[in-house]
């Protein structure tokens, strides 16, 4: 635990420091700041104290009662006995007690209820992380948009400067008489509209390292720099180890918790017991007063009435299991769907991907042949910033194919979580 702090003290100062951040690092944050984190102490100070609580069953069990009452009639002699002045019992009947009980055997109650607590705690465990292994798909989806502006905020910053460059040409070229004050306006509007683009996606951004900031807990600002992740390893995509299969093993075994704790349903208890009493009558009923006495002994009780539900019982336990194992194939079947899908999207990026370069290429021979024609007089200048723009939109399409295809591949991750996970 110590170790985890530092770390994550040292994470903080980096980020601090440098201003960058990484995939790993906000994952981790995220996991350590989510208010969700602090139900694993609660769940672990619970188990304590329910265990705990088990364990006194094991104590001598003190009880104290009193008793006074009077009755209509009362048991009399309808004879003298010699030596005795007394006809019968008193009306008027008085008693205060202190009763001692300790178990010896209870049937394995105490020990069946302590294997319940803590089965249905290490289900608690599970569930818990199902809800913050879901964290680290929202921290994904935020980390890869803000990505993705950035890539669109330098594709808007490369063709602003590939328009400024036209526009101190177009001007020369309208001195010399090839072009227009029209043709000028024309440059200028597009710049202008590079910039609301700009303004717009800056925005956005913002917006998008709010978020990020509220799910890891950090402070982000406009300078902070994301470190694009490495492609990962996919040799294991398909090959699940998701923490929902994890939660439907602790559901089975808290089922077979359960079936072993019908055994110590109908097992005998037995146990010891004193008794020390003060009352009227006492134990000696032939004395009408009020004397101390003592009763000691070993008690069994030995109850039957569960036996006849056990087999009913039994197989309630066998329906649940099957609706946890059916919940679990469901829950495998739909993820390799998802699976078959990214799979699928993967494939189509990358076979996008070796042509954007190509077309690239192609494009900014285009420009250029157009800049050329342009200076020449042969062909327009809004012809000429058509072909700028697409430029600059083939740019944008392989920047946004290489964030796309980095996303869905740790979308992959996430379906299988090959990836190790950081628990708190």
């Amino acid at each position: 635990m110590i170790r985890t702090c530092l770390l994550m003290l040292v994470g903080c100062f980096c980020l601090s420091s440098f201003g960058q951040v990484t995939l790993d690092e906000c994952r981790a944050a995220a996991q350590q700041n989510y208010p969700l984190a602090r139900q694993y102490d609660l769940l672990r100070l619970s188990e304590q104290y329910t265990l705990d609580n088990a364990t006194r069953g094991n104590l001598p069990q003190v009880s104290l009662s009193g008793k006074v009452s009077y009755q209509s009639e009362a048991t009399t002699f309808p004879f003298d006995i010699p030596g005795i002045g007394m006809k019968g019992l008193p009306k008027d009947q008085y008693q205060i007690q202190l009763e001692v009980t300790q178990n010896i055997w209870d049937g394995g109650n105490i020990r069946a209820r302590k294997e319940q607590v803590k089965t249905e705690t290490e289900e608690s465990r599970r569930q818990l992380n199902v809800t913050m292994y879901a964290l680290n798909e929202q921290v994904n989806q935020v980390f890869f948009g803000i990505l993705l502006i950035d890539e669109q905020l330098e594709q808007n910053h490369l063709l602003e400067e590939d328009l400024q460059r036209n526009l101190k040409n177009i001007r020369a070229y309208r001195d010399n008489g090839i072009a227009n004050d029209a043709d000028v306006d024309a440059v200028q509007v597009e710049i202008l509209n590079t910039r609301q683009q700009r303004t717009q996606l800056t925005a956005n951004r913002t917006a998008y390292l709010r978020m990020l900031s509220l799910l890891t807990g950090k402070p982000l600002d406009e300078q902070t720099q994301l470190i694009r992740p490495v492609s990962p390893d996919d040799k294991t995509a398909f090959r699940i180890a998701r923490p929902e299969l994890d939660l439907y093993n602790a559901q089975v075994q808290s089922l077979e918790v359960e079936r072993h704790n019908l055994q110590a349903g109908y097992m005998p208890r037995i146990g010891l017991f004193a008794q020390g009493a003060y009352g009227n009558p006492g134990l000696d009923f032939l004395k009408d007063q009020f004397r101390a006495y003592y009763i000691v002994g070993a008690r069994l009780t030995w109850n039957f009435g569960n036996l006849y539900t056990l087999k009913n019982d039994k197989r309630k336990l066998d329906t649940r299991r099957l609706q946890i194992e059916s919940n679990r194939d469901l829950f495998l079947f739909n993820t390799r769907l998802q699976l078959a899908e990214q799979d699928g999207i993967l494939l189509a990026l990358q076979k996008q991907m070796k042509d954007d370069d190509e077309i690239i290429r192609l494009r900014s021979n285009i420009r250029q042949s157009a800049e050329a024609k342009v200076a020449n007089g042969t062909l327009s200048v809004t012809e000429m910033l058509r072909e700028v723009t697409a430029e600059s939109l083939a740019r944008q399409t392989k920047a946004l194919h290489e964030i796309q295809l980095l996303m869905h591949q740790y979308q992959q991750q996430h379906l299988t979580n090959n990836q190790p996970t950081i628990n708190p």
